[in-house]
């Protein structure tokens, strides 16, 4: 884990520095899963369709496995979707079923290594899985295994592992269902976050935890199915959205059709879908919960002008995920809607940036003002979320170097309070500003001259599907699942593994404006 510290301002407030991800404290997410079923089609080509429609959901690795009903080829590569892959790659990709996955990691270093799918081969069965999560018991289950560290060197690889090892028990069953066997002595045992897709010779398997923590939908194509984290990738390949599969389920499709099986204990099954998928995480143009993202991130816009008026001239969004919000609060308000920052929509993950000149230099990389629309104005600024609340800074300070009179913060969700334990990275509780800072004390340091988030209440009832079942807890700290100690992300790295890379290594930035820990400089506010 990175090592939190808060700079020192001109301010008497104190802020989180940049970490590796030095220029963006937004959320991150965990992983997008894709699969299809579709003999006679090209399936690696529409695998790679699918994952350039989920490439915002992990950007640190890209992978496929495809089977032609005898042999199941695994192809991965670090960077984005378009490194992994090309023509001549996709070409020799042929068969009748695929799964991909991209990645952004939560257990296991950002190495080749844990790229995935992660492939094994027991006798006669061959499978492929990729992972949309994050185990919390997975220390505990590599010590009931006997797997010293560096063993397995993900969560995803224990997994393969455990099936693995119950495959080697079923030698007496066709691979078939010695593979479904192993599922359901296997699953049953996970804890925490999981949305998985599977792929052997003869069929692909879809995964959803017994909390559904993780979207994952079914499709429908013209002579086959698909699995995907998000609708979206459904569209872009000409398939319709069926359903989304329900928390606890496993779907198996294959020549005989899409079936259903539920392994888990029917008390454990609980829905809590992550709120953040519709605050952030999500395209606007999925569905969850059979809802609209993009209409509940309106609704979310709306209850914010209802709850937090303020006199000004122009609503302006934080590209992009904040822009629908900005859109809601206009036509729930009245005052015109308009752009007043543009993105850089060619760049992905950012330096590390050694000066505090070049991290400022790295926010606008991202994003630049755009004056006439802001000099002289009062500007209502509308956001998704504040976790760390360096890039909230430095855009703030941009648009009154670009002349704004007035600067009225609106954030479409709680408070970013507590980290998350499925799936998403955030880093520890004392890199969060809103953990360590009084609202106030948040806009002062900001240098906003009004700062409202949108209340809890609100915020479930904009999504459209109140009684449904969410995880709130980077909000609340209300922690569905029971968290261990130990939940760092090199836990299953061997000690002396030198195949870590530096980014996932702790970082000190070297500041030359100085630093204190968070725990101090929140002792400047009276709290621990």
């Amino acid at each position: 884990m990175t090592t939190g510290r808060l700079a020192s301002v001109s301010s008497p407030y104190l802020a989180p520095d940049e970490q590796d991800e030095s220029t963006d404290d937004t959320p991150k997410e965990a992983c997008g899963v894709f699969g299809v079923f579709a003999p006679g089609q090209p399936v690696a080509h529409l695998t790679y369709l699918g994952l350039y429609a989920l490439q915002h959901r992990g950007q640190e690795s890209a992978g496929m496995a495809v089977s032609d009903g005898e042999t199941l080829t695994v192809v991965k590569e670090m960077g984005l979707v378009s490194n992994a892959f090309d023509d001549r790659t996709l070409s020799a990709l042929s068969g009748d079923l695929a799964i991909g996955h991209n990645r952004y990691s939560t257990t296991g270093s950002s190495t080749w290594r844990n790229a995935q799918p992660v492939y094994r081969g027991v006798d006669h069965v061959e499978f492929a899985l990729g992972h949309n999560g994050n185990l919390v018991n997975t220390e505990a289950l590599a010590a009931e295994a006997g797997m010293l560290p560096g063993t397995v060197t993900s969560d995803t690889d224990l997994m393969a592992e455990l099936l693995t090892t119950s495959l080697l028990t079923r030698h007496d069953l066709e691979p078939g269902e010695a593979f479904e066997a192993a599922l359901a002595e296997v699953l049953p045992r996970l804890k925490g976050a999981f949305s998985l897709v599977f792929a052997d010779r003869e069929r692909i398997i879809g995964v959803r935890d017994p909390n559904g923590f993780r979207p994952l939908c079914l499709g429908r194509l013209d002579g086959g199915w698909v699995l995907a984290s998000e609708s979206p990738a459904l569209d872009v390949i000409g398939a319709h959205l069926v359903r989304e599969l329900e928390p606890g389920e496993v779907v198996v499709i294959d020549r005989s059709g899409c079936r259903s099986l539920h392994p888990f204990p029917h008390d454990e099954v609980d829905p809590r879908l992550c709120l953040f998928e519709f605050i952030y995480f999500a395209r606007p143009d999925s569905v969850l919960y059979g809802q609209s993202v993009h209409h509940a991130r309106v609704r979310m816009g709306e209850a914010l002008a209802e709850q937090a008026p303020v006199d000004a001239d122009l609503v302006m969004g934080v590209p992009e995920s904040g822009i629908p919000a900005a859109e809601g609060y206009a036509r729930r308000s009245g005052i015109n809607f308009g752009h007043g920052l543009v993105k850089n929509r060619y760049i992905g993950r950012t330096f590390i940036a050694p000066t505090q000149a070049l991290r400022s230099a790295a926010v606008r990389m991202k994003l630049n003002p755009l004056r006439d629309n802001i000099e002289d104005q009062r500007l209502i600024v509308v956001d998704d979320s504040i976790v760390r609340g360096t890039t909230t800074r430095s855009m703030v300070r941009m648009l009154r170097d670009a002349g704004a009179k007035e600067v009225h913060l609106r954030v479409s969700s709680p408070p970013y309070r507590w980290p998350c334990f499925y799936g998403m990275d955030t880093g520890s509780r004392g890199e969060l500003l809103a953990a360590n800072l009084t609202v106030d004390e948040i806009r002062e340091y900001l240098d906003v001259d009004s700062l409202t988030y949108l209340s809890l209440d609100q915020l479930l009832e904009a999504t459209g599907t109140v009684g449904a079942g969410f995880c709130s807890a980077c909000l609340t700290g209300d922690y569905p699942i029971e968290i261990p100690t130990n939940l760092s992300k090199q836990m299953l790295d061997h000690p002396d593994d030198s195949s870590v890379p530096e980014r996932a290594m702790p970082v000190l930035v070297d500041d030359p404006e100085g630093g204190l820990p968070v725990e101090d400089a929140a002792r400047l506010f009276d709290r621990t």
